[in-house]
């Protein structure tokens, strides 16, 4: 079955008639609410807390966020997200209670440091493993997506992403530009071997709520069925102080060089002059 995002961009796709097809849909309405509330039960946030809702459409997961009860920690103040202008105009007729941006998640998250407790997306960046351009590429979209989302956030923030992969690849794909932005990462399966599966993507900044659990990703989903835990941090190796890279040298600054690359900025080619030592000037 074909999907929406590999024949037209978010923004074309999700037009006026298409916007007010998918936000009047009782099936539609009913499946993300169901999303909304499982990703706030992974979210376990504890009282009112500014949450970032990715992706936000024409705000059926801002209304779930806006009505949580006092008791469940509610409700919480949510900014919402979205490319498409259609979506957004939808949730300004809908009168919806969060504040709306119009903005492109493959450019970044255009927010302060540290402005939001947690973030939840619901079917959103699943559209970031297509470019739509010649001048646009899938990694360089979820790098630029996640690095912002990671410097959104709080330290001790966390957020969840439900998406809809198109195959292993593009799950390892997102999952992997998650974990070199920083979060700890945890892939958590609804349904799963079902054609209603739903991955959700549950990241982490730094230290978590779940201090006593120590603070990691494993904390959140312990005790949870199909959870498959991704987080490199497990892998690092204590320091012996052996074998590690001078500051200055070549390999120090080919490996500083392909940090930037990955962050998706511009760096000279390397040469055999590269970390070379300059003679004296007379």
């Amino acid at each position: 079955m074909s999907r929406p995002e590999d024949t037209l961009a978010a923004d074309v796709h999700y037009n006026d008639a298409e916007a007010r097809k998918y936000t009047t849909s009782s099936r539609i309405q009913n499946i993300q609410a169901a999303m909304t509330r499982r990703a706030l039960e992974l979210l376990n946030l504890k009282s009112p807390s500014l949450i970032l809702d990715v992706g936000c459409g024409s705000g059926l997961s801002g209304e779930i966020l806006s009505s949580v009860p006092p008791e469940e920690g509610g409700p919480h103040v949510w900014v919402g997200m979205d490319i498409s202008a259609s979506m957004l105009d939808v949730a300004l007729q809908r009168d919806v209670e969060g504040d709306l941006l119009l903005s492109d998640i493959g450019q970044g998250v255009p927010f302060r440091p540290g402005t939001f407790d947690a973030a939840i997306s619901i079917s959103a960046i699943q559209w970031l493993c297509n470019a739509d351009t010649s001048e646009t590429s899938p990694a360089g979209r979820l790098t630029r997506f996640f690095n912002g989302l990671y410097a959104a956030l709080k330290r001790g923030g966390m957020a969840v992403c439900q998406f809809y992969p198109k195959n292993d690849v593009q799950k390892q794909m997102i999952t992997s530009a998650a974990i070199k932005a920083g979060f700890g990462a945890g892939l958590l399966e609804d349904d799963p071997g079902t054609k209603n599966v739903k991955v959700y993507l549950v990241l982490t900044v730094g230290s978590t709520a779940v201090q006593a659990k120590g603070g990691d990703i494993t904390g959140v989903v312990e005790g949870m069925d199909n959870v498959e835990v991704l987080d490199n941090r497990k892998k690092a190796k204590p320091k012996s102080g052996k074998g590690e890279i001078k500051k200055g040298s070549k390999a120090w600054i080919i490996k500083k060089k392909e940090q930037m690359e990955r962050k998706g900025k511009i760096v000279k080619r390397t040469s055999k002059y590269t970390g070379r030592s300059r003679g004296p000037k007379f």
